[in-house]
């Protein structure tokens, strides 16, 4: 790939962004990334990256970012409190915006970030179609837009589990006690930065996952045994979560959608956990990575005090 034409990584300051940015750079890939703030971007990513400061759902701000651009990644989430009232613009708009202009100036190459696996029948089961509706519209649109294209369906990271945790105890809307796939961040990273700058993927769908599924209860049983401090488990009820969700609705709509989202971990199908891992050896015979297991991630986090 030409040094002079970076990647543009949009989201590369994000969870999995800026770990698909570090991946890239490890690989002496120029990286160009979009931000509101230079300063924020700098801090995260360090000074080897250009950026390029806008907003993402500028119309202006895209076709400046897209020049000079060899290929591109899009890993834009608004699952935030402070983001989610502009998830259609970031997440549906200006992905749709950035599409259209890649097919425009002609780049090379489109990686998309997408959900581990949306079936429409799931979400309309259990009336959570909001949770993938975006993303299943945007990949159609993918489909037949006329670029180089790999979309990577990618479940939660492994950060899930440790937002849940305070002070011994793991309590979950629900229970959690589904296994559902969930991957290291890094892993994401390095797969991505492999797959943009690979020209025989294109086509493709991959379904990124770790080596094992994980719920709730085994991800704290885990945890118990490497740290040698007993984690204990708790369920929140959903019905509880879900009347704060409807109350807080007109001013934080965050609580509302993670509700749903947590509805689809608490019904995760079975029938997916069982391609876990078929779908991790793919992962291992597709691209050349050593993967990162939950149990892994635990040690980093107590060898930096982050347990």
């Amino acid at each position: 790939m030409n040094k002079i034409e970076p990647i543009l990584v949009f989201g590369g300051t994000g969870h999995y962004g800026s770990q698909i940015v570090n991946a890239l750079l490890s690989k002496d890939v120029p990286v160009r990334v979009l931000s509101r703030s230079i300063q924020k971007a700098r801090e995260i990513l360090g000074d080897k990256v250009e950026i390029i400061e806008g907003d993402v759902t500028s119309p202006k701000v895209i076709e400046k970012s897209l020049k000079g651009s060899k290929a591109i990644v899009i890993s834009l989430s608004a699952m935030s409190p402070k983001l989610i009232k502009k998830i259609k613009q970031i997440e549906r708009d200006a992905v749709i915006n950035i599409i259209k202009e890649a097919e425009k100036v002609n780049i090379t190459r489109l990686v998309y970030l997408s959900g581990y696996d949306l079936q429409i029948d799931f979400l309309k089961k259990y009336k959570i179609l909001q949770v993938g509706e975006i993303k299943l519209e945007i990949e159609k649109i993918i489909h037949e837009s006329k670029t180089n294209w790999t979309i990577l369906g990618c479940p939660p990271s492994f950060r899930l589990f440790f937002e849940f945790l305070k002070k011994k105890k793991m309590g979950f809307p629900g229970g959690g006690k589904n296994y559902l796939p969930t991957i290291s961040a890094k892993d994401v990273g390095e797969i991505v930065a492999q797959t943009v700058i690979r020209e025989d993927l294109s086509g493709f769908r991959i379904r990124l996952t770790g080596p094992d599924a994980l719920s709730i209860p085994e991800a704290a049983k885990i945890i118990s045994r490497i740290t040698d401090t007993e984690i204990s488990t708790f369920s929140i009820p959903l019905l509880l979560f879900k009347m704060i969700s409807i109350i807080t609705l007109p001013f934080n709509p965050f609580i509302r959608y993670l509700y749903k989202v947590l509805i689809m971990f608490n019904n995760f199908p079975p029938d997916l956990v069982n391609e876990i891992p078929s779908d991790h050896q793919f992962l291992l015979e597709t691209f050349s990575y050593i993967p990162h297991t939950f149990e892994m991630e635990v040690k980093k986090r107590l060898e930096t005090n982050l347990l």
